[in-house]
């Protein structure tokens, strides 16, 4: 169908499919036969600077399901390569995802727009490239909280259905997820052409990354060196936000680390809700390489595969005698993830000045919670209160409450030294600690009801609770209620898509 010269859907400008020629495999969605709004991210659309008007209704269903190629896209499957649970495959690739294009958004950000679920390409290795209704809505949901939450994320601008069945465990109805990416470029797609030898392609990937996230470097004479540093950064800072807020990702592989810094690929992942660093809920990570507390370590051990791959570049003549300065910068990076760790700490406690016990104080808290398994988000929460003198919320949550006195006067010593009042240290915590988080047991009742019986009501309620992470509501206790220990005992994530 040809769009109108006045308003295209889409002002596309597709720069990876232009300039790397060889990266990716040209290829075009599946069609499917009955294509039906699920979700459509309004508010995201017009940030992308998109018709929002026309793309809400039939045409933008089409269109989100692949039937309806808007003009100007190219659409590619992006080659990349991941260490999966520490085993290395050398080709993953878009088995059930295409890259549509580029789009400048509102504040000239570019923007990646992207299928998942759209068919079979040629990485699909035996799969079906399909996705269920249920793992798309899931995306849609913690890509929304993330969002809502300040932490960089991927985002859904639209969800649909098919009118097919998926065959999973059981068969399910299909559907397709559009996201919405700073870009889709993954610690593995580095990895999938060093691994090959094809240094030319890998050196092109990397001009082409430092051109579109650090165009600072593009002139620096150790520009790859500095590529790697200013991921770490981006990662230090995403991890620790993860932490702050009991995000635990589930599937930290290579091919699911962006160079962008931004949260990619909600599969088995989930919120903690009793404080515990050996949490971890993936059906999958049978023996814990993904817990809670094992993030940081994974993020760091994720950008030692980043820097292998850069060696030729660094030093293409010898590349050993590159290894000492790309060791420099993953040696920093537990400095550099304690300072993001740190900074997220304090504004958390109320702090805005530094002092040296800081870190113990935040740490002795934490243990605090794990000793008795208090709920993290809310413990975070009610800390507020007992900032500005109401602490009985935050009592409750302990079934001893005398660590937690002593503690509370360490606080309560540390605050005075502040120059704001409690008043005003509690107000800035209400803001950093949210009230609302997707609670697991919520987002699969959401899921559930989506699924079986097509009813959207408890998504979008969800959705509207999450948009606001830091309000607190009358009515909506229910959503800021941890489940009950038993069914978070029990509870296991999976990789749906």
């Amino acid at each position: 169908m040809p769009e109108t010269a006045a308003r295209p859907l889409f002002r596309f400008d597709n720069s990876y499919a232009r300039e790397l020629p060889g990266l990716a495999v040209p290829f075009q969605p599946a069609r499917v036969p009955a294509p039906s709004m699920l979700y459509f991210n309004r508010a995201l659309a017009e940030e992308l600077d998109l018709d929002a008007d026309t793309l809400a209704g039939d045409r933008g269903a089409a269109v989100f399901s692949g039937n309806d190629v808007p003009d100007g896209a190219t659409p590619i499957a992006q080659a990349y390569a991941g260490h999966q649970f520490g085993g290395f495959s050398p080709s993953l690739g878009d088995g059930r995802a295409l890259l549509l294009g580029e789009v400048t958004d509102r504040h000239g950000r570019r923007r990646d727009i992207a299928f998942k679920g759209s068919g079979r390409t040629p990485f699909s290795r035996g799969g079906d490239g399909k996705a269920a209704v249920g793992p798309v809505l899931r995306e849609t949901i913690l890509g929304e909280a993330m969002h809502a939450l300040g932490i960089p994320t991927t985002r859904a601008l639209a969800a649909v259905t098919t009118g097919e069945p998926v065959f999973r465990e059981d068969t399910v109805p299909g559907a397709v997820l559009t996201r919405v990416a700073a870009s889709h470029l993954r610690v593995g797609t580095f990895q999938y052409f060093a691994a090959r030898g094809e240094l030319d392609k890998l050196r092109q990937l990397a001009d082409y990354t430092i051109r579109r996230h650090d165009a600072e470097l593009v002139d620096h004479p150790d520009r790859y060196v500095e590529l790697l540093r200013a991921v770490a950064e981006r990662q230090a800072a995403l991890v620790a936000r993860w932490m702050h807020v009991g995000f635990i990702h589930g599937v930290m592989n290579t091919d699911n680390m962006t160079i962008s810094g931004e949260t990619i690929d909600y599969g088995p992942c989930a919120f903690m809700e009793a404080h515990d660093p050996a949490a971890v809920f993936s059906s999958i990570d049978t023996h814990g390489r993904y817990a809670y507390a094992n993030q940081p370590l994974i993020a760091r051990w994720n950008l030692a595969r980043l820097a292998e791959t850069l060696l030729p570049l660094i030093d293409a003549d010898e590349p050993e005698q590159a290894i000492p300065r790309v060791v420099e910068v993953i040696d920093a990076f537990p400095a550099r993830y304690e300072r993001h760790w740190l900074t997220g700490a304090r504004a958390k406690l109320g702090l805005d000045r530094a002092e040296e016990d800081d870190g113990a104080l935040a740490r002795d808290w934490l243990a605090l919670l794990q000793a008795q398994a208090v709920d993290h988000t809310l413990a975070w929460r009610y800390l507020a209160d007992a900032a500005d003198g109401e602490g009985l919320r935050l009592q409750a949550l302990f079934e001893d409450t005398r660590p937690l006195m002593d503690w509370l006067a360490r606080w309560h010593n540390r605050g005075a030294l502040e120059a704001s009042t409690p008043a005003e240290r509690a107000l800035r915590m209400r803001g950093t600690s949210p009230i609302y988080i997707a609670r697991n047991h919520r987002v699969e009742e959401a899921l559930a009801a989506a699924g079986a019986d097509g009813d959207l009501g408890p998504f979008d309620r969800l959705l509207e609770v999450l948009a606001q992470p830091f309000d607190e509501r009358p009515g909506l206790e229910t959503y800021a209620a941890p489940a009950p220990v038993e069914v978070t005992a029990r509870y296991r994530t999976f990789c749906g898509t």
